[in-house]
């Protein structure tokens, strides 16, 4: 790729450095621990669960379904990120080519879309199945999840796929170096001699009409829930409504507050140490990854005993 000519000269950029937390070098080491376990975690917990759906054939259902589209979501996004953090943590290999740059950046801003909507069809589950228990099993239906995938790729593929595009068509004239550990759009534009207010608005603007009204529909979704639950009169039927829609609202706190906090500090950088903000955004890619399939095992009966059945054949054939 060129860069912006100025008069007779042209500088060739063919790389960037990723400027990972720069200011806090002290810090490397010990994030690298806590973000390798985090890391397998995700890998291994996601990997079991998606094994358990996969081959208990009582977790063929719709909401396993969707929690298996989560889980997919989860390991791509840590593999997206997590990899070449480590690898600048451990062994300084800043270096990322111009086509890896863009590709990380569709896919995180692309699959972190795709993970929002997965939420928000899954509250939809919820509010179906607490507010409109006769109907459940007509409306979610093996055909709502294949509908409700490809309307969740179809969304988050085509409005996210401009944000690269817009990015990649930029000139950069000679200054290679992200401040930051990953390849955010802004981060990036921000090294170009072009104008990049055209960028940054369509990145503000689908990022919020795609994270903002899947959250305020998410919420919509749980607001009557909670009417119908407050409805109920029988015996202990709040109480067991409440536990069906526990885990859903638990990963969907995960997943919003660290993105809120990451965008009020990121607001606020004035404030608070750069590195902050680049940090939250790296969590953000792993921490709701590790937790989203250890919470629905812990509190989920039919995937706990998913689990120990595949454990029971693991160490039957090991045998």
């Amino acid at each position: 790729m060129t860069a912006h000519q100025n008069g007779t000269i042209s500088i060739v950029v063919s790389d960037f450095l990723l400027n990972c937390l720069v200011r806090s070098p002290s810090w490397k080491f010990w994030l690298s621990l806590p973000l390798s376990f985090l890391f397998l975690l995700a890998m291994g917990a996601n990997g079991v669960l998606l094994v358990t759906i996969q081959l208990e054939a009582s977790l063929h259902e719709p909401m396993y379904y969707l929690l298996s589209i989560l889980s997919l979501l989860d390991i791509v996004l840590c593999l997206t990120v997590i990899p070449k953090v480590l690898a600048i943590f451990w062994f300084d290999l800043r270096s990322v080519s111009f086509s890896a740059c863009f590709i990380q950046m569709y896919i995180m801003n692309c699959f972190l879309g795709m993970e929002s909507c997965t939420f928000m069809v899954m509250a939809y589950d919820r509010y179906v199945a607490i507010c409109h228990p006769l109907r459940y099993s007509s409306i979610i239906t093996d055909q709502f999840v294949a509908r409700a995938a490809m309307f969740i790729l179809a969304r988050n593929a085509l409005l996210t796929m401009f944000i690269p595009i817009l990015s990649a068509q930029l000139h950069y004239c000679g200054k290679n170096i992200i401040e930051n550990c990953i390849c955010a759009n802004l981060s990036v534009s921000k090294l170009s001699c072009d104008n990049v207010a055209l960028n940054r608005i369509y990145q503000l603007t689908v990022a919020w009409t795609l994270l903002g009204s899947d959250l305020v529909l998410i919420f919509l979704s749980y607001i009557l829930i909670l009417r119908a639950i407050l409805r109920l009169k029988a015996k202990g039927a709040a109480a067991k409504a409440l536990s069906t829609c526990g885990s859903h609202f638990i990963l969907i706190l995960f997943f919003s507050t660290i993105l809120l906090v990451f965008v009020f500090t990121h607001m606020a950088k004035k404030r608070v140490s750069p590195d902050i903000p680049i940090l939250l955004n790296v969590l953000h890619h792993v921490i709701p990854a590790a937790l989203n399939p250890i919470v629905y095992g812990v509190r989920t009966q039919e995937i706990k005993e998913g689990i120990r059945k595949l454990l029971r054949r693991v160490v039957e054939r090991c045998k």
